[in-house]
């Protein structure tokens, strides 16, 4: 019988994964393009060991908990946002590890969606006499790692779309001139989705009137944690620009930061300028281009996350690129950050979306989360699926 100031074990499984749910969420701007996982070790309702998973090629979550712990995990129960892995990768098996721990029993979030594992390292615990159990805060397990799951079931990254824009709905003024919009809170609430992401993508025309670096930058990145938060700002996201018609100019700034610059280019417009590009630092990859001349977007996501391993992938770009990833249906969500100002009707729109006259053809979004930031508005939302509330 339950004691009254006991609850029940239900429960207490689920306040034990939020506590490596948290944990795995230190993970969240380090450990790409491994998924972000925690785990927590306990004996007798005490934590007797904890750990997340940092970086790809240093421990995982579990055998960071397992060395926590030491002669204490024999019996205990492992608390692990996702399966552990029953593979040799840079690391051993954790659940090899586990094994030989001692441990009694693993309550895992989630089944791992990689090929390597899905359900391995499960039944390899089983078959060692440990009882296991899946699907406590699953849920909140697969949003943490949203784009691993996407990148291994179906060969793609989770694409973001952010913006910034006037409450009238406008990005820049009709010159080009966007500097600033938005406040320094946003701007340090972006540095996040830049430090969190794999690739930053943006078209050459965002380039050309930007010049942004498309970089994370530690001093605005501003994590509580400053250890972190300078692990976090040194590991570069990837730079992708599309740029059919190789127009970048050999002095753009992203060219010559730390990290990768890849440049996503049509065939038939390598030409003389490869050579120069490439001596600037960028890396170009050919690709076929459709019918209507422009390089196919899948084509792009699926190279970022097949060759490059990219699980989110942040677009940051200008209405036309915007309004033709929405259209080809390769956003998943969008990260709008709205300053209380007005540009004016002759600035320049958020979305380039031709075509659509009537108001059967909007394409409307779901709203998941609307937060202030400093004096600005932060909405998250996805695309709609079709379906209209009544």
């Amino acid at each position: 019988m339950t004691s009254p100031t006991q609850p029940p074990a239900e429960v207490r499984d689920i306040e034990w994964m939020h506590r490596a749910l948290r944990l795995a969420e230190k993970g969240r701007y380090t450990c790409d393009p491994n998924p972000r996982v925690g785990c927590v070790l306990v004996a007798d309702g005490v934590i007797v060991g904890e750990g997340f998973h940092a970086r790809a090629g240093e421990g995982h979550a579990e055998v960071n908990a397992l060395r926590a712990a030491g002669a204490a995990a024999r019996g205990a129960t492992a608390y692990v946002t996702l399966e552990p892995c029953s593979h040799i990768g840079r690391t051993g098996p954790c659940s090899d590890a586990l094994i030989e721990a001692g441990v009694s029993r693993v309550v895992a979030a989630m089944e791992d969606p990689n090929p390597e594992v899905a359900g391995r390292g499960l039944q390899r615990l089983r078959d060692a006499g440990i009882s296991v159990e899946t699907g406590t805060c699953e849920a909140e397990a697969r949003a943490l790692n949203a784009g691993f799951i996407r990148r291994m079931r179906e060969g793609r990254p989770q694409v973001s779309l952010k913006m910034a824009m006037s409450l009238d709905g406008r990005t820049a003024m009709a010159s080009g001139e966007s500097q600033w919009i938005t406040g320094p809170a946003a701007r340090t609430q972006v540095q996040r989705l830049r430090a969190a992401s794999s690739a930053v993508l943006t078209s050459v025309e965002s380039v050309i009137f930007d010049d942004s670096r498309l970089t994370v930058r530690a001093e605005q990145l501003a994590l509580d944690d400053e250890p972190l938060n300078a692990l976090a700002a040194s590991r570069q996201p990837l730079r992708a620009i599309i740029d059919t018609q190789l127009r970048l100019p050999l002095a753009a700034a992203c060219l010559s930061e730390p990290g990768r610059t890849l440049v996503f280019t049509a065939r038939d417009a390598v030409g003389g300028r490869r050579a120069a590009l490439e001596a600037a630092g960028a890396e170009l990859v050919v690709m076929p281009v459709g019918e209507d001349g422009r390089i196919p977007f899948a084509a792009v996501l699926s190279h970022l996350a097949t060759v490059e391993s990219c699980n989110d992938v942040l677009v940051e770009t200008g209405a036309t690129l915007a309004g033709a990833l929405l259209e080809a249906g390769c956003v998943d969500t969008l990260e709008l950050f709205v300053a209380p100002t007005l540009l004016g009707g002759e600035a320049r729109p958020l979305f380039a979306l031709p075509g659509l006259d009537r108001m059967s053809e909007q394409r409307r979004l779901v709203i998941d989360r609307t937060r202030a930031v400093g004096d600005d508005w932060w909405i998250s939302a996805r695309p709609s699926d079709g379906s209209r509330d009544t």
